[in-house]
């Protein structure tokens, strides 16, 4: 199995650890390229959204990190990675209810509050739709290939064009 310091959860398939949260994605079929599934509080939420994404993706029989729930879970309308990603994000809704439901059953009612509480804060943020991380970078380091602009002022009494000296800067 993966080692702890790579991010990869050592249970689940699909999911790894990023700045404390968990993301999913999936490989398409015969493809390079990836579905990003999302960011998720918990490693359960990410996992159930990559097992969406699988069934979507390759079948029933595809490895799912939850077998015996997947069933429960709305399969996408198509397999465009915008109802993937959609059908996903519900099915770690679904299993947020599921964990938070099995949290509560048999524990007093203060402990029942204060996982209320937990949970408010734990909702579904995508932090790479905000921070767009890849066109930042791309914008920056174009930035830095302009010129800067000439400054065209009204020669002073003590600007160079008024002395008879040499000039130090000639553009």
């Amino acid at each position: 199995m993966a080692s702890s310091s790579s991010g990869k959860h050592p249970m689940y398939r699909g999911i790894r650890c990023r700045s404390g949260k968990w993301v999913s994605e999936i490989r398409e079929p015969r493809k390079t390229t990836r579905i990003w599934l999302g960011t998720y509080a918990t490693p359960e939420m990410a996992a159930a959204a990559y097992d969406v994404a699988a069934r979507a993706l390759k079948g029933s029989e595809a490895a799912v990190n939850f077998p015996e729930s997947v069933a429960s879970y709305e399969l996408p309308a198509s397999t465009s990675s915008a109802d993937i990603r959609k059908a996903a994000a519900a099915a770690a809704s679904l299993k947020k209810a599921e964990t938070k439901s099995e949290t509560n059953q048999g524990t007093g009612h203060h402990h029942q509050a204060k996982n209320e509480e937990m949970t408010k804060e734990e909702e579904y943020v995508d932090d790479d739709v905000f921070l767009n991380l890849p066109n930042l970078l791309m914008d920056m380091a174009e930035g830095l290939l302009v010129s800067p602009p000439r400054i065209s002022s009204a020669p002073s009494e003590d600007s160079p064009e008024n002395s008879d000296g040499e000039r130090l800067w000639s553009y």
